[in-house]
């Protein structure tokens, strides 16, 4: 099998309800690239990247396609033997951009299952579930307003609740903090800041939430800011925006300076990186979730089927853009959550088929 054709589509994934806001900025919509590539035999396969912002993470949507079509015209005409060639030659044609690169690998993924009938869950190890847990998170908001969907999103099923924090005055996130907690007694708790908390903030939050069970995830900018403050928190820490290829993960680790992870398939680079990340996490009893920033039925599809093969014990959870967006790629087999849970896609691949034109045309193409 060849690659014989790569095309590439934008396409825009507003927001169905009010504004998502974390400590970064806020969001109305975000631009999606989605990825095809065709083999020699005519079969397809999908990818998507969609960044959150230019300023969000070292990622955005144009570089994306800018990186896309730099790698594409080389891939043309390359066997496909694995997605490890296929990453190894990426490497090759382009230094960085991961974002972009997971596009790739992914659709790569799909491409072998589809064509040898087998699901992508399977290619990374067999899953060990047929439904993953998820979770939901908790825009930035008034505090009674944060804590009364709380209540709604764990009448809902959730297992788990993400709280977005700071950007604004910490005595705000410590009211929407304590109030949540109050109203559904939730003990699997996260603190988001994406990177927006001082440390002296950090400190404070933990000191007047003491009693309450939550995690902090990427509560500084940096490793080194969370290090400087590791010894004086009673909260276990997650890395996340600090997790950007497989040495940050191995730096993290070795320096002991969290206790679990937030990983995101497209900033790691893909399937693959994350599947030896997930099985660094199983050698050290590290949880974590598998995610990604946004996007769509693709890559919902591709997070279900990597968190349905990490041990139970150390899954956080699956979250997916889904519950903000009215749009879905496949309309026979959306991914969706329901009761707090995501059912693994069953067909080969990634198990969704993309309807015929919901990309429009392509902005770019290569044969």
């Amino acid at each position: 099998m060849r690659i014989a054709e790569i095309h590439v589509y934008q396409m825009d994934l507003p927001f169905s309800g009010k504004a998502y806001r974390m400590s970064e900025g806020s969001y109305t919509a975000l631009d999606s690239t989605i990825v095809q590539i065709v083999s020699d035999a005519g079969v397809s396969g999908w990818g998507e990247t969609c960044p959150v912002s230019p300023t969000y993470a070292p990622e955005h949507a144009l570089g994306a396609r800018a990186a896309l079509n730099q790698m594409s015209a080389g891939l043309i005409g390359m066997p496909v033997t694995g997605p490890l060639a296929v990453r190894r030659a990426l490497d090759r044609l382009l230094n960085g951009h991961n974002y972009a690169k997971a596009a790739i690998d992914i659709a790569i993924h799909d491409l072998i299952g589809k064509t040898h009938g087998i699901r992508v869950c399977d290619m990374l190890g067999g899953a060990t579930t047929d439904r993953v847990d998820s979770y939901y998170a908790l825009s930035i908001g008034e505090p009674d307003d944060v804590a009364r969907t709380a209540v709604e999103k764990i009448a809902e099923g959730y297992p788990r609740l993400q709280i977005k924090v700071g950007g604004r005055p910490v005595e705000i996130d410590i009211e929407t903090v304590r109030k949540v907690w109050e109203a559904t007694g939730c003990t699997r708790l996260s603190l988001d800041a994406n990177r927006g908390l001082y440390a002296r903030d950090v400190l404070r939050i933990g000191r007047e939430c003491a009693d309450i069970p939550f995690v902090f995830e990427q509560p500084c900018n940096t490793m080194e800011e969370i290090a400087a403050i590791r010894g004086q928190l009673h909260h276990a820490v997650y890395l996340d925006e600090n997790t950007e290829d497989l040495g940050d993960v191995l730096r993290a680790i070795s320096l002991g300076v969290c206790d679990g992870f937030g990983l995101k398939v497209t900033r790691l680079g893909g399937l693959g990186t994350l599947a030896t990340v997930r099985d660094l996490c199983e050698a050290r009893s590290m949880p974590h979730t598998c995610d990604d920033s946004w996007g769509g039925d693709i890559i919902a599809a591709a997070c279900a089927h990597i968190g349905s093969t990490v041990q139970p014990r150390l899954l956080e959870g699956v979250w997916i853009a889904e519950p903000y967006m009215d749009i879905h790629y496949d309309s026979d087999n959306p991914v969706r959550i329901e009761g707090g849970r995501i059912r693994v896609p069953t067909g080969p691949g990634l198990g969704v088929v993309p309807d015929e034109g919901v990309f429009g045309e392509p902005v770019a193409s290569f044969e």
